[in-house]
């Protein structure tokens, strides 16, 4: 067979088979931010670690995500996004059964940490693949449609997989369960994937790189400090302080270099800034659903893991009915601006919903309602993101673009996690404050704590459509196949 001309798409006869694997890849790095969360418990019990180091096999993993990501999306652009995504594959399988083999808790920090790694290598090619390989923009939608729907109802896919592996195997099958998707996929990629390879190779902006990965580690790490630490505490200031100045110098760097590993042009456009704070927004506010809802189903409704699992699926279903909407009929005839205002309303109503449940609420009536809501606004916002967060960047920059998602949503998810956590916790004090510490008021307080973290959810939610409302242009992206898109005024 001759090489395809270099006007042609390599992947377009194998592109629908192509999604699957970049959707499988997703699924994996989304779902283990979850999934390890329900085996905490047991993986504790087995380890012996104290309560006060359990966070780490959560923080480990966010921290090496979230700050190397920008590296990884600009390394795909300079190496290759084949053999990025394919190494990164390969990478995560190799943590994932390190970690399920762990005989320690430094082992298991450790080999979250090197997941995290490299899930930095892996996330943003794959999505970087997805932009280049759909080039018709009917097509386009319907796989950025897929890649939301995955990016959104992973987390929730985690939980119920995580409970059905820890009460039925052992808490280090949430580990190993990686290779049954890793591998298959990395064997896939290499069939399927066409090497493309970059033949402009600027410098890698080493000041850039540092001044990035430590700022966004720092201010990862401030929000993780602040929950368990406090917000006044030295580290926590520390480590804020420490995040405003290196992600200053980065945004001066990239002014001035010539060859940034951020162009400054990618994040100043507005649709794509506006959706990048939507995915960081809905991080945050989804945290307010997946962690203190798991503690309602299973502490207050007497869910076990599994039954917890399935309790979210509804919302997974919602999401993906969103997603088809937003997607096939909506954003192909009114644009972005609309999707994402609408989509951060219904996430905010569904909140305020679950904000009414009591000690006795049953699910049906007090949690059902509020899911599908959350679920189905949550589907309209990530159609929208995954859909445009590329849309009209240079070839060179797909993958820096690519990372800017996966950097927006363990940014909003660390600010959710500590924010929440943190307020959650004052609301149980406050409400726990001059009465009896009988079993009926602890119980009172915790139902209490849940409802507070609801509604700073909902109030997350709503100031993102007021944010994204504002940012985002009015308009349909109009793509010409092989053109850049505009938006239509």
């Amino acid at each position: 067979m001759s090489p395809p001309l270099p006007h042609e798409n390599p992947h377009h006869a194998r592109r629908w088979l192509i999604l699957v694997v970049l959707g499988v890849a997703q699924l994996m790095v989304i779902l283990d931010a979850t999934i390890v969360n329900i085996a905490l418990p047991s993986a504790q019990d087995d380890l012996g670690f104290s309560d006060d180091s359990r966070q780490w096999i959560v923080t480990a993993y966010a921290l090496a995500f979230g700050s190397l990501l920008l590296l990884g999306g600009r390394l795909s652009d300079l190496v290759g996004r084949k053999w990025m995504f394919i190494a990164g594959l390969a990478g995560f399988a190799g943590a994932s059964a390190a970690g399920g083999a762990a005989l320690s808790f430094e082992a298991l920090v450790g080999a979250r940490a090197l997941q995290g790694i490299f899930g930095a290598m892996l996330a943003p090619a794959s999505l970087a693949l997805l932009t280049v390989t759909f080039t018709d923009p009917a097509e386009r939608r319907k796989a950025t449609g897929v890649y939301g729907a995955i990016a959104g109802g992973g987390g929730a896919i985690g939980l119920l997989l995580g409970g059905v592996l820890t009460e039925y195997a052992s808490w280090r099958w949430c580990l190993y369960v990686n290779l049954g998707f890793a591998i298959p996929a990395a064997l896939a990629a290499l069939a399927l994937l066409h090497h493309q390879p970059v033949t402009v190779k600027p410098r890698l902006d080493l000041p850039g790189v540092l001044t990035a990965s430590s700022g966004i580690f720092a201010l990862v790490y401030a929000f993780s400090s602040a929950e368990t630490d406090g917000w006044g505490a030295a580290i926590t200031l520390a480590s804020f302080a420490a995040a405003v100045l290196l992600l200053s110098a980065f945004v001066a760097i990239q002014r001035r270099v010539a060859h940034p590993l951020l162009p400054l042009r990618v994040v100043a456009d507005r649709t794509r800034g506006g959706v990048y704070v939507a995915v960081a927004l809905t991080g945050a506010g989804m945290f307010g659903v997946f962690l203190f809802l798991t503690y309602y189903l299973q502490e207050t409704l007497g869910f076990s893991p599994v039954e917890a699992g399935l309790g979210f699926l509804p919302m997974t279903a919602a999401l993906l009915v969103g997603v088809g909407l937003a997607s096939g009929k909506l954003l192909p005839n009114i644009g972005p601006k609309p999707v994402v205002t609408a989509g951060m309303l219904l996430a905010a109503t569904g909140m305020l919903v679950l904000t009414q449940v009591e000690v006795d609420s049953t699910y049906a009536a007090g949690v059902l309602p509020g899911l599908l809501l959350v679920g189905f606004g949550c589907g309209f916002t990530m159609a929208t993101v995954m859909g445009s967060a590329t849309l009209g960047v240079r070839s060179g920059d797909t993958g820096v673009a690519s990372a800017m998602v996966n950097t927006g949503q363990q940014i909003g998810g660390s600010i959710g996690t500590a924010l929440l956590s943190t307020l959650a916790s004052t609301a149980v004090t406050s409400y726990m404050d001059g009465r009896p510490r009988t079993p009926d008021v602890i119980e009172q307080a915790a139902v209490h704590g849940y409802a507070t973290a609801f509604w700073i959810s909902a109030a997350i939610f709503a100031a993102g459509a007021v944010i994204c409302g504002t940012l985002l242009r009015r308009g349909v992206a109009e793509l010409a196949p092989g053109a850049e898109p505009v938006l239509a005024h």
